[in-house]
């Protein structure tokens, strides 16, 4: 897929990556805003393509008390906002057929969950809306069978289509990236790299995702040196009282020291 389908995405003929990057969900106007301004001035200064990311509602917790969103409509509006105040492009996850109609009136990029990316009716779905389409990668899955979930969308007449790597399951809670898959899916789509779900350390006991934020840029680095596409960043100005996944995010005072750093080997990368 060409990025430049991605309405309102800029710089995309400076050589770089494109990014995703945001708070996992949306829990307010204000934090919105907040983090997007921080990453549009980032991301401006250092040309990088830009999409801000924020889910709508978080349907996947591991229990029934966890934060699941502030209301859909609420969220979707303020997506809206942030795409309107920064003139810049979004990005949503979505869980059911019914989200994708409802999602689609909001947002520009339509998301499926890693562990809902074989579930037919729901990539059709989002397909069917005409917006690009993102892929994620099931933990559970191979790198050679996303190529059957990017045909789907394809044979809904859509090309817009990327997918992204979130790890993959290493014991029951761990994720590791095997940096061999993404060679293998840009055979079938634009290929992004989700470096902070990466880092996730899933099935705790008390019910609460862990992660391993201090592996966040060498991961980041390894996936730029590999050739990925895109990269794809959870962050917040506090992500121990984020209302989802603080434990692997990254802060947003590193955010530009790390992009200045993945913008230079990306520019070492493009010089072979």
């Amino acid at each position: 897929m060409n990025i430049q389908h991605i309405p309102q995405i800029k710089h995309t003929d400076s050589g770089n990556f494109f990014l995703l990057a945001g708070p996992c969900a949306i829990e307010g106007e204000e934090m919105a805003l907040r983090i997007a301004e921080k990453l549009v001035g980032i991301t401006d200064k250092l040309q990088i393509p830009y999409v801000f990311k924020g889910s709508f509602k978080k349907a996947n917790r591991s229990r029934i008390d966890s934060f699941s969103g502030i209301g859909d409509e609420k969220a979707l509006k303020i997506l809206r906002k942030v795409s309107e105040t920064f003139h810049v492009p979004t990005v949503t996850d979505i869980h059911t057929n019914e989200d994708a109609d409802m999602a689609a009136q909001y947002v520009d990029v339509l998301q499926i969950p890693a562990f809902l990316v074989r579930q037919t009716d729901l990539v059709v779905a989002a397909a069917n809306t005409g917006k690009v389409v993102n892929l994620k990668k099931g933990q559970f899955m191979s790198p050679e069978s996303m190529k059957h979930a990017v045909q789907k969308v394809l044979d809904c007449h859509n090309e817009n289509v990327m997918v992204t790597d979130r790890g993959t399951m290493f014991g029951y809670q761990d994720m590791i990236v095997d940096f061999r898959g993404i060679p293998t899916m840009q055979q079938y789509a634009s290929t992004v790299l989700d470096v902070t779900h990466s880092l996730q350390q899933p099935n705790q006991t008390a019910g609460v995702t862990g992660g391993r934020p201090d592996m966040i840029e060498t991961v980041a680095k390894a996936g730029i040196a590999v050739g990925v596409d895109g990269i794809f960043i959870e962050t917040h100005f506090d992500p121990a009282n984020a209302k989802s996944d603080g434990a692997n995010m990254l802060h947003l005072d590193y955010f530009e020291g790390l992009m200045t750093k993945l913008v230079a080997i990306r520019k070492t990368v493009n010089s072979f």
